[in-house]
């Protein structure tokens, strides 16, 4: 049983990231490779006290990397998109 905060790993910040998410609030985050749909919707709603609509999850096949003579092979890792509710979002950069 994984807790909330193993789920979600961190939100990922890039420029498509913030182009799905001022277009359509769509925000993009690392879960754990083993989270379904289900856990993912639910950790985000209850850390960010938001209403989830849509949970797609796609996995990121780990890049193929050479250091001088010997190739070694990065992880794999798990992507989510969370689409919220209409007037729903999350301060991603929550200022102090």
């Amino acid at each position: 049983m994984k807790s909330l905060y193993q789920v979600v790993i961190r939100p990922i910040i890039s420029e498509k990231a913030d182009s799905m998410r001022e277009g359509g609030g769509v925000y993009t985050f690392e879960v754990h490779p083993d989270a379904n749909k289900i856990e993912v919707r639910k950790a985000v709603e209850t850390i960010f006290q938001v209403e989830v609509t849509q949970v797609r999850t796609v996995i990121i096949r780990g890049k193929v990397k050479r250091v001088g003579r010997t190739a070694g092979k990065k992880k794999n890792w798990k992507k989510a998109y969370v689409t919220l509710k209409q007037g729903h979002s999350i301060d991603l950069f929550q200022t102090a």
